[in-house]
């Protein structure tokens, strides 16, 4: 069989320029995107971002369409490969992503989170080393809320979750 998918290399933010002039010259191409949390200008907002930043995946038939004419398009860099040409992506892996596709077009991908709230943790490294607190959460960029006892009160501290460790 012929057909394939293979991963382009794209210029610096150009996934989605690259996506619509593949598709323009016949290509089907799959950019794997998610939802990201972003905080600009004192708001937060939830936009959509590369999966792969400065990658994505065309299908090609190399028995009908010529892969060469890809490295030439607008916001593409190269295709990844070697010395003989682009190498393939092994099957199943482009399918796998698209099934976690949700209808909005962005993966659904799961947080996965250590702690529950109320888990009682000790803080690692950094200047709260040694202190003892309780979760209550985490959010999308993997920094943890954590309540610590100082001074006769407690107190909301916001850590890396990797400087936290359950007791």
């Amino acid at each position: 069989m012929s057909v394939h998918w293979y991963v382009v290399q794209t210029q610096p933010h150009a996934e989605g320029r690259a996506d619509g002039h593949l598709r323009r010259q016949g290509f089907t191409t799959f950019l794997p995107k998610l939802l990201k949390r972003r905080r600009h200008a004192r708001k937060i907002e939830t936009v959509g971002r590369p999966l792969f930043p400065r990658y994505m995946f065309v299908r090609v038939d190399t028995a009908s369409q010529g892969w060469r004419a890809i490295r030439s398009t607008f916001g593409v860099t190269a295709l990844v490969g070697g010395e003989n040409g682009p190498v393939p992506v092994r099957d199943g892996i482009v399918e796998s992503l698209r099934a976690q596709h949700g209808e909005d077009g962005y993966l659904c991908i799961p947080t996965i989170c250590k702690f529950t709230p109320g888990d009682a943790i000790r803080v690692v490294d950094g200047i709260f080393n040694s202190a003892i607190g309780f979760f209550e959460s985490m959010n999308d960029n993997e920094r943890v809320s954590v309540l610590l006892d100082l001074l006769g009160r407690r107190v909301r501290v916001v850590l890396d979750s990797e400087s936290v460790a359950a007791i």
